[in-house]
């Protein structure tokens, strides 16, 4: 820990994704404040804030606001509330995504056009806005962290449509990583192995997918919400700065095994 602050200490950021203490992203958010980063943090609505301001307080967040990326305006209003205070962004950690619980527990086969829309919108599409949106505040360049899963690669039963939509946000981030490149503006995706998160517990059968997981990874034995703190951590450091347009796994070996 004590390296990596020594080169994220003062970065600024955003860290969009807290719903809860269990959040990926708050995972992220604790690690970067151990390292001494500042940042922003967001929450979805009203209802969601009552969980994520007091969290987003004990962190020492910058700034807190609300941003749904399906409401005009909320996303341009945090870039602007960033610009205003700190005149620059370092780094942005992108970790959302939503899909309609019928099309999630349905066939891809059988999946709305609506459902598939909005589920691309939220968890793919967010993020390319979020890079347009911090290009013009990367000045010294940056890091842009999203995060995936391993049924965008291979067939994860019950995961469904976010399979397809996940794989559409890797290739996103090759993309991004390619256009930005020339402006030092790294982007990578972090692939955690299965998290007991709020949102994963929308997929059906997700205990068994768990035990699978216990199961198969060479040490039996799951990863954390920290895990993934301190790879994303890495990745918006300096001793990351090799990496850019990569899926990197955090998942103790899993998807190696069959």
């Amino acid at each position: 820990m004590q390296n990596l602050s020594n080169v994220i200490a003062g970065k600024k950021g955003l860290i969009v994704g807290i719903a809860n203490d269990n959040s990926i992203a708050y995972g992220c958010a604790e690690v970067l404040k151990q390292c001494g980063a500042e940042f922003a943090v967001t929450y979805l609505n009203e209802k969601a804030e009552r969980f994520v301001r007091p969290l987003a307080e004990s962190l020492g967040a910058g700034i807190i606001m609300p941003m749904d990326v399906e409401v005009p305006g909320q996303l341009e209003a945090v870039f602007a509330e960033i610009e205003k205070k700190w005149g620059k962004l370092d780094f942005v950690i992108h970790s959302i995504a939503f899909c309609p619980m019928d099309d999630l527990h349905g066939r891809v086969t059988d999946c709305s056009a609506e459902g598939f829309g909005q589920a691309m919108r939220v968890s793919c599409y967010s993020l390319i806005e979020m890079a347009r949106l911090a290009e013009p505040l990367m000045t010294d360049g940056g890091t842009i962290v999203t995060m995936t899963y391993y049924g965008a690669d291979k067939v994860v039963e019950n995961y469904n449509v976010m399979g397809p939509v996940k794989a559409a946000l890797e290739s996103t981030v090759r993309y991004l990583a390619a256009e930005l490149g020339r402006k030092r503006i790294r982007v990578n995706a972090v692939s955690p192995g299965p998290l007991r998160t709020r949102a994963a517990s929308g997929i059906a059968h997700f205990d068994r997918l768990i035990e699978d997981a216990i199961a198969k990874t060479p040490e039996h034995k799951l990863v954390d919400i920290e895990d993934v703190g301190m790879t994303t951590a890495f990745l918006i450091s300096d001793a990351g700065r090799a990496l850019t347009g990569e899926t990197v796994y955090v998942d103790r070996g899993f998807h190696h095994m069959v």
